[in-house]
């Protein structure tokens, strides 16, 4: 049997698709921001002297990066209401995808602190700077300089998870979709258009990402 493409009935969907893009954006965005934040205390705690600072932390890591972020969101949306913890679709998404950003960007920024010289931190100290005046105005600018690379494709895979959301029915892109495929019976045409915008997404994010770093690099 012959298959005619026909994307008419996409097109008149298109906006179902944009709206869930832009979901898409805003639990990455989100996502990303709170996993920074988790991520760059976690990796501090991995390189502490201290034992009881470093093994949660590493503990931590171990375990989310070994666990599938499919299972993690439905153990958050299924399982913990079971256990009196209640959140709704977005927000239980949200947190997982956090948890998961910052276990991956702890690595990250950790490989990035060790590659910033000792040297920095002893000079800091010589000019009365504090440790946590270090951290914040010498250590981690240039951390994030130096994980640039690195932290532009985890932006994109963790946008890319977003999709994941759709087993628990958040109205993201796939899942609208989804939605259009089961109502137009268009599977050819609506993961097409549905791939193809996830495609332009990530190039933009790519390019965005190489400007910062080229604004950003050291003049040789």
């Amino acid at each position: 049997m012959g298959y005619t493409l026909n994307f008419a009935a996409v097109w008149r969907s298109f906006d179902q698709l944009l709206e869930g893009l832009l979901l898409s954006l805003g639990l990455a965005f989100v996502s990303i921001l709170i996993g920074a934040v988790i991520g760059l205390l976690v990796a501090f705690a991995l390189i502490a002297k201290s034992g009881w600072i470093q093994r949660p932390a590493a503990t931590y890591v171990t375990i989310i990066r070994n666990l599938p972020i499919l299972v993690l969101v439905l153990f958050a949306y299924f399982a913990l209401p079971q256990m009196g913890v209640r959140l709704g679709k977005i927000e239980s998404f949200v947190a997982v995808l956090s948890i998961y950003s910052g276990a991956y960007l702890a690595e990250v920024f950790r490989a990035g602190l060790i590659s910033i010289p000792k040297g920095l931190t002893e000079a800091g100290l010589a000019i009365g700077l504090t440790p946590m005046q270090i951290r914040v105005s010498i250590i981690v600018p240039l951390m994030l300089r130096n994980v640039l690379p690195s932290l532009s494709s985890t932006v994109i895979s963790l946008f890319k998870d977003t999709s994941l959301a759709a087993a628990i029915a958040v109205p993201e892109l796939t899942f609208e979709a989804r939605k259009i495929n089961v109502e137009t019976f268009r599977v050819i045409e609506t993961w097409i258009v549905a791939s193809g915008l996830y495609v332009a997404t990530c190039s933009v994010l790519a390019a965005l990402m190489r400007m910062v770093e080229r604004r950003l690099a050291v003049p040789r």
